[in-house]
């Protein structure tokens, strides 16, 4: 290793969540010197894993879509491994809706089985079920052709969007409330078509239609699927990548600012002084982060950073992570995840932490769906129970850092964590006499993990104008920048991959050999 005074890179790749090692890994690959740095001591960013008590869970991931074997994302991650990562399928159901007083409705794929799902509970609303399914097709259709422009030169990309104006504006522009309300009057039938909206944290009456067909509908092609091994395996997989190709990786480094020489960025500093030289620097923070926390405030175009810091951001969360010792599946835990909705009102989040039912909760049990999870003599499972958010109950200890909430914060998390537990009970009254572990992480902890601003676990909300902003384009207009994951394309961890391949992209087009479908 050179001193770091001289120590010189070709890019240089901000935070390793699963849009930073994409980009890392695809310009190793085609031989650039690749160095990716991220403030924590795990790299992997919301794929990584944490263990108590003998107990481990996968921190972002739930369930994931469009990885069966020959599917153009499963290709993507096999080229960027060094070796190919396990999948393994959930089966045919992989959503359980429990929308008020009803009984749950399971949610099957392909699309064929999801409309006879919904036909089944609702027989007089074919027609609209109909409609729901040829929506879901053509919304897909219309955000996939807008995310090729985000590492297009800016004239061809505008020419792209000109050409499929009239499916972005349809699909793109519109709400998924506007579109459900426009083919049924049904609250129960409209609910069933909302609830997944918190795979992309986009509420119903916000987010783009076409985001939440792109990905509650991504599931009806190919299934939901898990890693071998738990989410962890992504950096087990990609990271020798970069390293075999003379790159690096280091943890526990936290970038202070971009280094700007004559108006271009020439590299980066980091907390401790340290300043590390490339020509070019990708960001995977986040798009707002980005400028906020790593450009100086005289550095780039003001109406690109007005229109990105106009951009609201997402939802929230609390999540109950739960261990348990006993059979679970005899308990009702399924590999299958459960949203459940009190009051049967799907877009709503808890605005009363840390009193009061929390109206939209989802239960998942990871180590069911890892087939490498070895439960022991104990039977030892692991869940999770998420209460979707707002952050304005947290807020009053944004400021101080962990460790110095005082007692008020102590309490505060102590009645959540007795709220979903109660809730859990209500739901999963055997499988609550089998928890033997609980630890509850608030919308702070993504701020202390991630840095997003509002404890915002997908970034950027996925409005309409989120959806075609040009601001959000890979290769800023700041010479040397560009930004990478989830905002540039979609949240989860497939839109965070696209996006830190249509980065790597927007700085080497080989790499658009390797992006189809």
């Amino acid at each position: 290793m050179t001193n770091a005074e001289t120590e010189k890179w070709d890019v240089i790749v901000i935070g390793s969540g699963i849009g930073g090692m994409a980009a890392a890994a695809s310009l190793s690959r085609l031989g650039h010197r690749v160095l990716l740095l991220e403030q924590h001591h795990t790299l992997g960013g919301l794929t990584h894993s944490f263990s108590r008590n003998g107990f481990t869970w996968d921190v972002g991931i739930h369930y994931l879509s469009l990885v069966a074997p020959g599917d153009p994302m499963r290709e993507l991650l096999d080229w960027i491994s060094d070796t190919p990562i396990d999948f393994v399928s959930l089966g045919s159901v992989y959503d359980h809706l429990h929308i008020g007083s009803a009984e749950p409705l399971a949610l099957s794929r392909p699309y064929e089985a999801q409309e006879r799902d919904l036909k089944d509970r609702f027989p007089e609303e074919a027609e609209a079920i109909e409609g729901w399914t040829r929506a879901l097709r053509e919304g897909r259709e219309a955000i996939y052709k807008i995310f090729p422009t985000r590492a297009m030169p800016e004239f061809a990309g505008d020419m792209l969007d000109w050409w499929n104006r009239k499916a972005i504006a349809k699909w793109c522009g519109r709400t998924t409330k506007d579109v459900i309300d426009s083919l049924t009057d049904n609250p129960e039938l409209a609910a069933a078509m909302a609830a997944q909206w918190g795979d992309h944290g986009g509420r119903p009456s916000k987010a783009s239609f076409a985001m939440h067909a792109l990905i509650s509908a991504s599931y009806l092609t190919s299934g939901s699927w898990y890693p071998v091994g738990g989410s962890a395996a992504f950096a087990e997989h990609i990271i020798p990548t970069i390293s075999k190709h003379g790159g690096e990786t280091r943890a526990g480094v936290h970038v202070d600012s971009l280094m700007i020489e004559d108006d271009r960025v020439v590299g980066v500093r980091t907390g401790d002084g340290e300043e590390i030289r490339a020509d070019i620097v990708i960001s995977n923070i986040g798009a707002r982060e980005t400028i906020d926390t790593l450009l100086p405030e005289e550095c780039g175009p003001e109406d690109w950073k007005a229109e990105i810091r106009d951009l609201p951001s997402s939802i929230a969360h609390y999540t109950l992570f739960l261990g348990f010792e006993g059979d679970i599946e005899a308990a009702g835990a399924t590999k299958a995840n459960h949203w459940i909705y009190p009051t049967g009102e799907v877009d709503v989040v808890w605005e009363t932490a840390p009193d009061g039912v929390p109206p939209h909760m989802t239960a998942s049990f990871g180590s069911l769906k890892n087939p490498e999870h070895d439960p022991g003599p104990q039977q030892k499972h692991m869940g999770q129970f998420l209460a979707w958010a707002d952050w304005t109950a947290v807020e009053q200890w944004a400021d101080k850092p962990l460790g110095s909430r005082g007692k008020d914060y102590a309490d505060f998390k102590r009645r959540v964590e007795e709220t979903l537990m109660a809730q859990f009970k209500r739901y999963f009254p055997d499988l609550a006499k089998l928890v033997v572990y609980r630890e509850l992480a608030t919308p702070l902890s993504t701020v202390t993990f991630t840095g997003h601003g509002k404890g915002a676990f997908y970034g950027l909300d996925v409005t309409p104008q989120r959806v075609v902003c040009d601001a959000l384009r890979a290769k800023t207009p700041v010479q040397g920048l560009h930004l990478a994951g989830q905002d540039v394309t979609s949240p989860g961890l497939p839109g965070a991959l696209i996006g830190g391949m249509l980065s790597a992209a927007s700085v080497d087009p080989r790499v658009f050999k390797q992006i189809r479908g």
